[in-house]
């Protein structure tokens, strides 16, 4: 009897405290709905608008009308999707190869890859801004999409769950029926590494979509402005209308949150793989 009422103990802290954590992850989008829905003049009265107001629809109308937001959205899911859909491929394929095959220098190539994380992207802000310059590529997709189509952490991740999830026999047995290396890698480890494409893909998708800095430098005409961009207009020189921008920044979170539920399933397969092996 004592440990059953350990076990229930344990299992209602363990409850409370999932529970405090998801009201604690949940709270930043309520209140940013809660301001968005609201006037900043309710907001900044003592005490606060807790709960939703009226005016969402016709802040959310505001923001389209100072704003080209449609626009801005869609340049933001073509280069997040297309730097998505590069990362995974390029990332991927070099993770097989440091993983499964067997080359001259090939740690020494791997140490040099990882090394580059501890680069700050800040230093290499100026050269890049100067390679964009030269081939023509400012105002222009392309010169957020071209730098971002594979990262040193996509190539260490896909190492390391290719390293633990595919097994050279199996790698063995596809060459003895036959099967060059990059079918072995279409064929046979792409389908055994859906979880960590998955998991690599939310997070290269995320941090995409939520860059600032770059894109600022690159992408000048309004034209071409990610959504990032384009809500850093709705700040006014003399006034900032909270309601606006959080209205504005909301909106601009629905599209990762719908990308998150897609793929929910394979991201949490992705994480928790390793532990149930």
């Amino acid at each position: 009897m004592h440990e059953v009422g350990e076990n229930k103990l344990s299992k209602i802290a363990l409850y409370l405290f999932l529970f405090v954590s998801a009201i604690l992850s949940i709270f930043p989008f309520y209140w940013m709905f809660v301001v968005g829905s609201n006037t900043t003049s309710a907001i900044n009265k003592f005490p606060p608008a807790v709960v939703p107001g009226p005016n969402f629809i016709a802040n959310s109308i505001e923001v389209f009308n100072r704003i080209a937001f449609f626009q801005a959205l869609a340049n933001s899911i073509i280069i997040s999707a297309v730097v998505t859909i590069s990362v995974l491929f390029f990332c991927s394929l070099a993770g097989f190869a440091f993983s499964k095959l067997q080359f001259k220098g090939r740690d020494g190539f791997f140490i040099f890859v990882i090394a580059t994380m501890m680069i700050p992207p800040q230093l290499s802000l100026i050269p890049n801004f100067m390679i964009m310059t030269n081939l023509g590529w400012v105002d222009d997709l392309k010169a957020v999409i071209v730098p971002a189509m594979v990262n040193a952490f996509g190539v260490f991740w896909m190492r390391q769950y290719i390293s633990s999830s595919v097994p050279y026999e199996l790698i063995e047995a596809a060459r003895i029926d036959g099967c060059g290396n990059f079918r072995i890698f279409l064929n046979i480890v792409l389908p055994a590494v859906r979880p960590g494409l998955a998991t690599l893909g939310i997070f290269t998708f995320m941090m995409t979509w939520n860059d600032f800095l770059w894109p600022l430098v690159v992408l000048k005409d309004s034209s071409v402005h990610t959504l990032q961009i384009a809500l850093r207009t709705l700040n006014d020189v003399y006034n900032t209308d909270y309601s606006l921008i959080l209205t504005g920044t909301f909106l601009a979170t629905l599209p990762i949150l719908l990308v998150f539920l897609l793929f929910s399933r394979q991201f949490i397969s992705g994480l928790t793989e390793g532990a149930v092996k």
